[in-house]
């Protein structure tokens, strides 16, 4: 059976009345109502089987049921269905259901149902003001059936899009520190890399909107009883941080799903926005050594590899602007730590030039097709904002990469010649993009350079005149 099998219309072989349409659609009302009132007959106390258990009834839906259910979840996307849905309380409905059911199934589609309504700016707000389906609904964060967590998550992401209601939610997820455990707990062991990438564009939007939030996130951590447990034995979840739930949740998402990679370097990054974010960071029990040590291979071995395209660098900025912030945040706090030695990062150095060297092949492109006819409006501002998320990727590539060639010996400027990393070339084109607002740290790099390979630094001084000025 098809998870969304095509709605019914309306156009009825008994001559059914055109006034049985939902709003301009073809979807009928009477079976629409006929629908709902199964939902509200299957949550009915008096339906239950008199050979059965209430529960056995309820872990079970009818496969007719399920499947006009899954109709209406189909047509829900449409905003007169919705309008419908929300008039004649459907949410309500779904309230009776979320209390009563233990069917994941239905409560799946129930989820889903208010989220495709959610979509819609009125029925947004009257769900979002909702106290009691409010909590209700992030009741569901807990709930041990992915599906129901997938669709819960979408849901709240739908709301939290919607500035007019996001605040409720922000609020209303701050005074409830069950979901920091329950969110950190999907985090850290679910494999369900679709739930792990929604999981996480929630959080990132979450930290997005409300500083405050994101601070007592990162100052919390307490045992906490969350989701079912028994009177007997509370079922309870670690000590949850989250820099490494986001980092656990990272691996989990990094060879399957770029998208779901860029939310959670945006998470890391917006922690490194707040003192307290980059001391959770770096003061974890190994120093911040498996994030530096993430982050490193993603730049050193996964992302703008030297056989991409430079074209790839547009494809990538967004991420690899969110994991060189991170970087450049924690090389400076970190300077004295082993793992930051730069002996042993010196290849980064070389993948931080090799960014800018695609990125002046872009930029490259980018001035020829300028020369070409104007495109349409809406073309050029697709460009534009290209080139402004490219300079923000060039301007926090220039920043670690001053830091870290000021930083560099004779010794290791020579493993960066011999390993292939530094070169003319490569000098030329740091160079190139850091002066003159680097000055100081291209000459105190040129200093080490002279003792390690004096015919190199003489060759780069005479390209670039100011150095050999002021020298």
């Amino acid at each position: 059976m098809d998870r969304n099998p095509s709605p019914p219309s309306c156009a009825a072989e008994d001559g059914e009345a055109a006034g049985d349409a939902v709003g301009s659609t073809v979807y009928s009302k009477h079976w629409l109502f006929s629908v709902l009132t199964k939902l509200i007959e299957v949550i009915s106390p008096e339906k239950s089987d008199s050979n059965a258990t209430s529960e056995e009834v309820q872990m079970e839906l009818d496969e007719e049921l399920e499947n006009d259910i899954c109709k209406v979840w189909d047509m829900s996307m449409d905003e007169d269905v919705a309008l419908f849905l929300q008039e004649f309380n459907a949410p309500d409905i779904f309230m009776g259901v979320f209390a009563k059911s233990k069917c994941p199934r239905l409560t799946e589609i129930c989820v889903g149902i208010l989220g495709n309504m959610a979509c819609f700016q009125d029925i947004c707000m009257s769900i979002s003001k909702d106290e009691t389906l409010g909590q209700m609904l992030l009741q569901h964060l807990c709930d041990s059936d992915s599906p129901t967590l997938l669709e819960t998550s979408r849901l709240l992401l739908t709301c939290l899009s919607q500035a007019e209601v996001a605040n409720i939610w922000v609020e209303r997820i701050r005074e409830n520190p069950s979901v920091y455990d329950c969110v950190c707990f999907i985090m850290s062991s679910s494999t369900n890399v679709e739930l792990l990438v929604k999981v996480g564009e929630v959080v990132d939007k979450l930290f997005d909107l409300d500083e405050e939030l994101m601070l007592n996130w990162v100052k919390n951590g307490s045992y906490q009883s969350v989701g079912q447990s028994t009177d007997d034995s509370p079922e309870e979840r670690p000590d949850f941080k989250i820099v490494p739930c986001v980092l656990e949740a990272a691996k989990q998402v990094r060879a399957d799903n770029p998208e779901g990679l860029d939310v959670y370097m945006h998470i890391l990054q917006l922690l490194t926005t707040v003192d307290e974010g980059i001391q959770a960071i770096v003061q974890t029990p190994d120093g911040g050594k498996e994030t530096w040590t993430l982050l490193y291979g993603l730049i050193c071995h996964e992302l703008c590899q030297p056989d991409d395209p430079p074209i790839i660098i547009q494809e990538q900025k967004s991420v690899l602007a969110s994991i060189l912030s991170v970087l450049s945040s924690m090389f400076a706090s970190q300077i004295q730590q082993e793992y930051v030695m730069l002996r042993k990062n010196i290849p980064l150095i070389g993948s931080l030039i090799r960014i800018l060297q695609n990125m002046e092949g872009c930029e490259k492109r980018s001035f020829d097709n300028s020369k070409k006819p104007q495109p349409e409006e809406t073309e050029k501002s697709g460009t534009a904002e290209e080139d402004f998320h490219l300079k923000i990727l060039k301007d926090i590539c220039c920043e670690l990469l001053s830091n870290m060639l000021q930083e560099l010996t004779k010794e290791d400027i020579l493993e960066g010649l011999n390993q292939g990393h530094l070169n003319e070339q490569k000098c030329s084109c740091a160079f190139q993009n850091l002066l003159p607002l680097y000055f100081t740290s291209v000459e105190s790099f040129l200093e080490a350079l002279r003792e390690a390979d004096q015919m190199l630094a003489d060759s780069l001084e005479k390209c670039f005149p100011s150095l050999r000025l002021q020298t």
